[in-house]
């Protein structure tokens, strides 16, 4: 399932991350560098299963199931927060 920004919600890089700008409600979010990796991905078509594998390539530590309940999260509180579709 293809995963979009909403359409009033602008991108803008910053030193840590990326800034997410709801402009219809004036809210600001900041993501990490993780939370922009995600949600890079998701944009550019990867699966949240294939996220978190990724995410365990980047650090050995993670297990899959951490990495998925993380991905998991993110994207709920996207969701939530109406900055991404579906």
């Amino acid at each position: 399932m293809p995963f979009s920004l909403r359409g009033d919600v602008s991108a803008a890089h910053s030193t840590d991350g990326l800034v997410l700008l709801d402009e219809r409600a004036g809210r600001y979010w900041q993501l990490n560098a993780t939370a922009t990796l995600v949600l890079r991905a998701l944009l550019c078509g990867a699966s949240p299963g294939e996220v978190a594998r990724r995410l365990t390539g980047d650090h050995p530590g993670l297990s899959v199931e951490q990495a998925d309940r993380d991905v998991a999260d993110l994207l709920t509180a996207l969701r939530r927060a109406g900055l991404v579709m579906p």
